[in-house]
């Protein structure tokens, strides 16, 4: 398994900006594919956006393309989660993740690592 740490989650309001991180250690991850996934109060836990380590492909849930962007930092085994116009439905709590995956997906069974998550609040 690998260890995750998120940050950058808060406050902000609707329209505004936030970029999520999630440093990762413990294994090499060359196998690895990385997500973000939230959950909002009373709601099941949702996929967001997933990244391959090797490659760079990616692949985001249909509700947040063209306003949140998945990327990673190689060398500093960080996963970064822009996230831009965003709305009060945007509100929960963000966790990063990883797995085994040769595709970048939004299969919550295949990530056997997660973070303890990030609280993002969006006001109106």
């Amino acid at each position: 398994q690998v260890q995750l740490a998120e940050s950058g989650g808060g406050l902000v309001q609707a329209g505004g900006s936030l970029r999520l991180s999630c440093a990762a250690s413990g294994r090499r991850f060359s196998m690895y594919v990385m997500g973000w996934f939230r959950q909002a109060p009373g709601k099941e836990r949702e996929f967001v956006a997933s990244i391959r380590w090797s490659g760079g492909s990616t692949l985001h849930a249909d509700s947040v393309r063209g306003r949140f962007t998945i990327s990673r930092d190689y060398v500093k085994n960080t996963v970064y989660l822009q996230m831009t116009s965003l709305k009060p439905e945007d509100t929960a709590v963000y966790y990063c993740a990883g797995g085994r995956s040769s595709v970048a997906t939004d299969r919550a069974s295949l990530y056997d690592s997660w973070g303890q998550g990030t609280q993002v609040t969006v006001s109106s």
